[in-house]
């Protein structure tokens, strides 16, 4: 596959359901995959598929009696084996040429395109997506495919440097070893694919431990995977509690590197444990973590009050707040503070909410942990500030909660600093643009940011000084763009690892230095070849 041969890199358009067409399919894929419900999937370790006694159960948070799939339960033992078998399998992997490993994620990004409203449709049922939510985490992965496989083909092969006289002087990227994926449950096929695809191309084999919560996103593209003609053993799925095999993948000394997106608490302990030497690690391992957000939204007195507004409730709203790049602060200047609340109260309350089936704007949350958690932060909020929308849970079935709005919250309060990771909006009044930058990076996060003002330097003053890793303009502060916004956040946001950009697959691979003295008869050779290249041409 000559480099020329690839076209430049394009995102995926996204479907549009106002089309009867595209209605039409959706409606088809959803009741597919109702027929579907209840089967048991087995753990893939090698190519073999592997029934255990126990299982997972993933549900669906709209209905929660509805059983999506049963998940056979790994253990210790099944998480072994699969560390096994990817050591095993990377001494052929990683001698794979790069051109075919990319060719790979090419024929994959086909396939996902091919199955698009399939991966929607469990999506839908099995974390409470709407279908535009659903989409455009596909529409990513694919995205993600795409963009690796090219950067592949870039990093792969010698890479130039500088030439020393009388030495012929290169460098190589080599593929590191057997990771460990851990994706998310809130973008459970787009980040699992990004961070899977981004170790495979670069010659790593993997053991992907999906969430719980969500593990057929990982049993869709281990299919998928498979049917592009991933040998065996190179992905190896594995469905566990974390609880019970998270540790035992991340200290083993198989393991070479932690791909991991979760909580901070959960990133920290894996980036500790991963920092202990373990009796037969020759290695230090390497850790790439994304950890959440507390992320804010500060709009200036001479901002588009109205863009404002609908920037702010996109942000905090979108698939219930559940994105760690969502806003959960709006930083407001005191001067147009109480006309900003109108407008945010007058769209939040006008958000219709329901059954994702449906495709009603806001579902439910995950689950039922994440369901008392949220309520326990909203009865918090009642003390912290006063509540201008929403305020509770919604119906008698599935885990809805009303998106709320909580006005006067102090910046060192606990709805100010502490991440929710659902459908809540703190509102913190601010007397100037030099309280709102101070206010905004007064947490221990640094994920996203936005900013709505009018002045160049209120621009210019955030470029500088608002300390977020994906910062943004006039607009929302969620929806990253693979190859636009390569994504990734400061402190306790996580490592920065800029998915999506041309740095990522760096932190899958080690370099190599080659430098080779050029003898007589290493410049006769050298001489012969340009020859005969000549005569070629």
């Amino acid at each position: 596959m000559a480099k020329t041969n690839i076209p430049a890199f394009k995102n995926e358009e996204y479907k549009d359901y106002s089309l009867p067409r595209e209605r039409r399919a959706m409606e088809n894929a959803l009741r597919a995959a109702e027929k579907k419900f209840g089967e048991k999937y087995p753990l893939v370790i090698g190519g073999k598929r592997i029934i255990t006694e126990g299982s997972i159960i993933s549900r669906n948070p709209a209905h929660p009696d509805e059983v999506v799939g049963k998940f056979s339960h790994g253990t210790v033992e099944h998480a072994e084996q699969a560390l096994q078998t990817a050591r095993e399998a990377f001494v052929t992997w990683s001698r794979v040429p790069f051109e075919k490993r990319a060719a790979l994620l090419f024929k994959a990004a086909k396939i996902a395109r091919r199955r698009r409203y399939e991966i929607n449709a469990w999506m839908v049922k099995e974390v409470g997506k709407n279908w535009g939510e659903a989409d455009a985490d596909t529409a990513e992965a694919i995205d993600f495919l795409e963009f690796y496989a090219r950067e592949m083909m870039r990093l792969g092969g010698p890479q130039p440097a500088h030439q020393l006289k009388g030495e012929k002087d290169w460098l190589e990227y080599l593929p590191l070893g057997v990771g460990v994926i851990v994706p998310p449950w809130n973008f459970p096929f787009a980040i699992l694919v990004g961070m899977s695809s981004a170790a495979i191309v670069t010659g790593n084999t993997i053991v992907l431990k999906p969430s719980s919560d969500s593990p057929m996103m990982g049993w869709l593209f281990t299919e998928i995977m498979e049917e592009a003609g991933l040998p065996n053993g190179v992905l190896n799925f594995v469905t566990a509690p974390g609880g019970e095999v998270g540790d035992y993948l991340v200290n083993s000394p198989v393991t070479r590197f932690v791909s991991f997106t979760g909580s901070k608490d959960v990133g920290l302990r894996v980036a500790q444990n991963a920092a202990t030497h373990r009796p037969g690690q020759k290695w230090i391992k390497r850790v790439v973590a994304e950890m959440g957000g507390k992320d804010a939204i500060v709009v200036a007195k001479d901002a588009d009050l109205d863009s404002a507004a609908e920037g702010i409730v996109t942000s905090a709203y979108g698939f219930q707040g559940q994105k760690c790049s969502a806003c959960s602060r709006a930083i407001i200047e005191e001067s147009v503070y109480p006309k900003l609340i109108e407008k945010i109260q007058e769209r939040v309350n006008a958000l219709e909410i329901g059954d994702p089936t449906e495709n009603k704007r806001v579902g439910p949350v995950v689950n039922e942990r994440a369901f008392k958690k949220i309520q326990e932060y909203i009865e918090i909020g009642r003390n912290e500030g006063r509540i201008v929308a929403g305020g509770g849970s919604v119906g008698n079935e599935g885990y809805y909660i009303a998106p709320t709005v909580v006005a006067d919250i102090a910046p060192t309060a606990r709805l100010a600093q502490e991440e929710i990771f659902g459908p809540v909006l703190a509102l913190i009044p601010v007397k100037n643009f030099d309280e709102a930058l101070d206010v905004a990076n007064n947490t221990e996060y640094g994920l996203t940011g936005a900013v709505y003002t009018k002045s160049r330097k209120n621009i210019e003053r955030a470029e500088r000084e608002f300390f977020v890793g994906n910062l943004y303009i006039n607009r929302k502060c969620t929806g990253a763009m693979v190859g636009a916004h390569p994504f990734g956040g400061f402190n306790m946001s996580g490592t920065d690892s800029k998915a999506g950009g041309h740095d990522y697959l760096l932190l899958f691979m080690q370099a190599k230095s080659i430098a080779e003295k050029i003898t007589t008869a290493g410049k006769k050779k050298v001489a012969t070849k340009k020859v005969a290249a000549k005569k070629k041409r």
